[in-house]
């Protein structure tokens, strides 16, 4: 280890299960030095593990749903408690999509369903760094990271509105970065995974085939969770202290290939 966020004080949110990239982010955090808060939704906190990571990492959960003002500010006074101390760094894992949930295609969307998973995965991020800022609670320099989908810049048919919600959380971590960099040098940046094996990514219908699909693609191939976390961690951390505004992507050259030989391959096998 590399001690790369000794002293440091953060808050992170989404760890549901092992499989989680918040729950790969939470232990290397451990690993490189660093104490934390872990918070979730209450219900998805019922649904998963999260008090065994508390006990492996030492930490403490602070519940709070992410659309509540009422319930950030309460997560910040409290982690900042907690912790003895103003936060240094954040992790924005937050998503949820009903219109997915229930299988419903994207010319066809639920509307109310459409605004929930704006408030939930995307206006979440803009509440979040607003309680920050009004509280003071985010140090100099300090480091938020929010979990995006490359969706937001390309159509993915089975990633529906997801891929419009997406978008608008990449927006706000640009427009919240300019204001928040200006006035704190906080910076504020959205990491663009690859497919990924996690808990909310299977839920997807197709997941399997574009996952194949995807790594078939990447020069390197998908990047799978644990890496994403160690990317996390350097965004976290004092390496990176000029870096901020931007969707960083972490596909394995993904976004930058239009076609593979492997794909081409198969598709010829296939055609012959």
């Amino acid at each position: 280890m590399y001690n790369l966020l000794k002293g440091k004080r953060g808050i992170i949110s989404g760890a549901l299960d092992q499989n989680s990239i918040a729950w790969k982010v939470a232990e290397k955090a451990h690993e490189e030095g660093a104490v934390f808060v872990l918070t979730n939704a209450p219900i998805a906190m019922r649904m998963g593990e999260i008090n065994t990571l508390a006990e492996a990492t030492g930490s403490q959960i602070v519940p709070a749903d992410a659309t509540s003002v009422e319930d950030l500010t309460n997560l910040f006074t409290q982690s900042q408690e907690i912790l003895g101390g103003k936060i240094d760094f954040v992790l924005h894992s937050i998503g949820m999509s009903v219109n997915i949930r229930k299988k419903i295609p994207y010319p066809e969307l639920n509307y109310e369903y459409f605004q929930k998973g704006i408030d939930v995965s995307a206006l979440s991020l803009h509440k979040m760094l607003s309680v920050a800022k009004k509280l003071d609670a985010i140090n100099e320099w300090g480091s938020v990271v929010a979990l995006t989908y490359m969706a937001a810049q390309r159509t993915y048919p089975f990633y529906t509105d997801m891929a419009d919600i997406k978008a608008m959380l990449e927006s706000i971590a640009r427009s919240f970065g300019y204001h928040y960099g200006l006035d704190k040098k906080v910076r504020i940046n959205t990491v663009s995974q690859s497919p990924t094996k996690t808990t909310a990514g299977t839920g997807i219908k197709g997941f399997g085939s574009f996952y194949d699909y995807a790594d078939a693609i990447a020069p390197l191939g998908n990047a799978d969770a644990e890496s994403c976390a160690d990317y996390c961690i350097t965004l976290f951390s004092d390496l990176t202290r000029m870096v901020t505004m931007q969707n960083l992507f972490h596909d394995g050259g993904y976004s930058s290939t239009g076609v593979s030989d492997d794909v081409m391959y198969r598709l010829g096998v296939e055609n012959s």
